[in-house]
């Protein structure tokens, strides 16, 4: 008994070490994941403004000041020339000829094992770079996500790490990327967990914060100790007016709910007039160019005009203005295929919405107002909740902002109504709409996502019986006895399926001594039989089985060249589901020790 007891000790000290020293691994990828992501968010946005100045003359992010003192030609031409090069660059360079963003983060985390190309993340981000410095009305912070989860994703592929180790590092990208934009690491971190990945393991938040602390200092080492915007001094005066930011939140997430389904409406719109998708990013830009004639704010990413809406610079008619100009650009940038992300332009159009209603009850209310700097941060982080799906990381984002506690009470109980009312309207957050346009849903639960993500060459069986067309009746009985599972599939003289046999198949004559060597296996195979393909999902697999009764299916390579390479067991579809569920399961809880490899 003694000796048990030993052994068992031994082998839960050895455990142990294993543990701790996976644990120390992950924690120093995901500061290698981390580095690389918020380096590549220096390179990323000093691109952006090596472009903007090539394009407008100057480097400085509050772009539109600048563009008052422009001719008009070069106002329109600038974002449609970008335009031009970004269609064409897209159209020719990247997967399914559009831009990627952080849709396809959450596709992959949830739907792929968190496989990414880094190529397509790096030209990406160029696409981004160079439609953003040339003026198109979207963010910057959607393409570094993606950058960065690319890295991550990159890192995990290199080194062979299995899917939950993945995941962590491609959640390491995204925590990174989105503290460097915003020097807000608390908000990285959770944006990652929320947005990306879906959960709040702890076995994946250590990583994950690590690689969120590491992308700020990187930042911070590089830029200073400096915020996205100048924050005002502000400060809320009542409690009453708690009402009047549950009504801001409700007004954004009617906003929100617009602006999405605004851009399937120039989608549709595009697609009726027959414009090449090379040539669409260039017409948004035209449109972005006649606009800022009258608007020029709404050019390029805007802080510079949120900063100065932040310091109630604007009035109440031109906050309404550039409310609507701003969402109408952002609708026809989105929808014609410019590159970018919506980030920015929900802070934007938050910021004006907040804007607008601060002056309001401002006048109506002039005592109990806290002036319309503090509706206008409500605002943003309303509206930019709503769009992301993100509620959590972006009230967080406006206390790290901020510093300031009351306010991010009324942030989080306007961004908790707009998100309500944009899942009530829109059935989700703008990303979520995004997947739903590719057929894919992270609503539909864990289950369902598991089955579509296991594939059925990662479960067939090459152990397989196979006879030829011509193959005599004595053979066929002879092998049909010894096949596994109890059936033969008949192959023609290329090697492709014609069909298969089964005992209930031949039925009577299988072991009917009359019938001789006339009788060949084509003649006796069932042909067309239901069959799936090696990249099909383990849930069309199991449809079909429930569909036609069988328990098990030819795998073939293509439906060109139908060539049998396995074949698939329902037992065996199912166990793998289970397995994987319970992975999920152990992955969610965080109650499982990582295992990289």
């Amino acid at each position: 008994m003694a000796e048990k007891l030993l052994k068992s000790n031994i082998f839960l000290n050895r455990m142990r070490r294993i543990v701790k020293s996976e644990q120390l691994v992950l924690s120093i990828l995901a500061m290698i994941v981390g580095a690389m992501a918020g380096g590549g968010t220096i390179l990323f946005r000093d691109g952006l403004l090596l472009v903007q100045s090539l394009f407008y003359g100057t480097g400085d992010e509050a772009l539109h000041t600048h563009l008052s003192t422009l001719p008009v030609w070069q106002l329109i031409a600038a974002p449609t020339v970008g335009g031009l090069v970004v269609g064409i660059f897209i159209y020719r360079f990247l997967p399914e000829k559009r831009p990627h963003g952080v849709a396809d983060v959450i596709d992959a985390a949830s739907f792929h094992d968190a496989r990414m190309s880094t190529r397509c993340g790096i030209k990406s981000a160029l696409a981004s770079a160079v439609s953003l410095g040339s003026g198109a009305s979207l963010g910057r912070e959607g393409p570094v996500v993606h950058m960065g989860a690319s890295f991550g994703a990159w890192l995990a592929r290199i080194l062979h790490l299995r899917r939950s180790a993945s995941r962590t590092l491609l959640g390491c990208g995204v925590a990174s990327a989105v503290a460097a934009s915003f020097n807000a690491p608390l908000a990285g971190a959770l944006f990652a967990h929320e947005v990306a990945l879906g959960h709040y393991a702890l076995t994946a938040f250590a990583p994950i914060v690590l690689a969120s602390v590491t992308g700020t200092v990187i930042t911070r080492i590089y830029y200073g100790d400096e915020v996205a915007f100048l924050i005002p001094g502000h400060e809320i005066q009542s409690f009453w007016e708690f009402p009047a930011f549950a009504l801001l939140g409700i007004l954004a997430g009617v906003a929100a709910t617009l602006v999405v389904r605004a851009i399937p409406v120039v989608q549709k719109a595009a697609n009726r007039t027959k414009i090449p998708l090379w040539l669409r990013p260039a017409v948004a830009g035209l449109i972005v160019g006649i606009i800022a004639l009258g608007f020029p704010q709404v050019v390029g990413v805007g802080y510079g005009a949120m900063n100065d809406a932040l310091y109630e610079a604007y009035n109440l008619p031109f906050l309404v203005g550039l409310l609507f100009a701003k969402a109408f650009v952002v609708s026809i940038c989105m929808g014609l295929g410019f590159a970018g992300g919506m980030f920015s332009p929900a802070l934007f159009l938050g910021a004006m919405l907040g804007g607008a209603f601060g002056v309001l009850a401002t006048n109506v209310f002039p005592d109990l107002s806290s002036g319309y700097t503090a509706y206008t941060l409500v605002g943003m982080g309303a509206l930019a909740a709503a769009i992301l799906g993100a509620p959590i990381s972006t009230t967080l984002i406006m206390f790290e902002l901020t510093g300031d506690y009351t306010l991010t009470i009324a942030v989080m109980v306007a961004s908790v109504l707009a998100s309500l009312v944009m899942d009530q309207f829109q059935g989700g957050s703008f990303f979520q709409w995004q997947l739903k346009c590719r057929g894919l849903s992270t609503r539909w639960g864990r289950e369902v996502n598991l089955l579509r993500r296991i594939k059925v060459a990662d479960i067939m069986k090459r152990e397989y019986e196979t006879v030829p067309l011509s193959e005599g009746l004595p053979a066929v009985r002879e092998k049909l006895i010894n096949a596994p599972y109890s059936e033969l599939f008949v192959i023609d003289e290329h090697g492709k399926l014609h069909g298969t046999i089964t005992l209930t198949d031949l039925r009577h004559a299988a072991f009917d001594p009359k019938l001789g060597d006339e009788v060949s296996a084509g003649e006796v195979a069932r042909s067309k039989p239901p069959v799936v393909y090696r990249s099909d999902s383990i849930e069309k697999a199991i449809k079909l089985m429930e569909q036609t009764g069988e328990e098990h299916l030819p795998v073939l390579n293509s439906p060109e060249e139908r060539h049998m390479i396995g074949f698939v067991h329902e037992k065996d579809a199912m166990m793998a589901y289970n397995n994987a569920l319970l992975e999920l399961q152990s992955e969610e809880r965080g109650d499982a020790p990582p295992k990289l490899f």
